[in-house]
């Protein structure tokens, strides 16, 4: 991935709307939401969610799709992968980043 698509993408996500949309479509899956749905769910009004949907797209983060009439809107999993190796790829330099944990995550 290149700096500046990281750039975009990393600017689409750094506001609480747009994250918040986001991640409701990855937990949608390759199901997708309509926006109808993503407007109930999220308490998003219409025209600010068309905003912030439009935002995503550009950066890549999300696909939409015509569906007869309805329009469909998925997390792009290709890309979100991509962001996340762009920013973890020399992590540590090889090296383990935190120390072992001698209590176990109750997550």
């Amino acid at each position: 991935m290149e700096t500046n698509d990281v750039v975009k993408a990393m600017a689409a996500l750094a506001q609480a709307s747009r994250l918040e949309i986001f991640r409701a479509l990855v937990v949608a899956g390759t199901e997708g939401m309509t926006p109808s749905a993503l407007s109930d769910a999220l308490g998003v009004a219409p025209n600010t969610l068309s905003f912030h949907l439009k935002e995503l797209t550009n950066a890549g983060l999300v696909a939409q799709e015509r569906a007869g009439r309805h329009l469909i809107y998925r997390a792009q999993f290709e890309r979100m992968n991509a962001l996340m190796g762009y920013l973890t790829e020399n992590c540590c330099q090889g090296q383990a980043c935190l120390p072992t944990q001698t209590t176990s995550c109750a997550c």
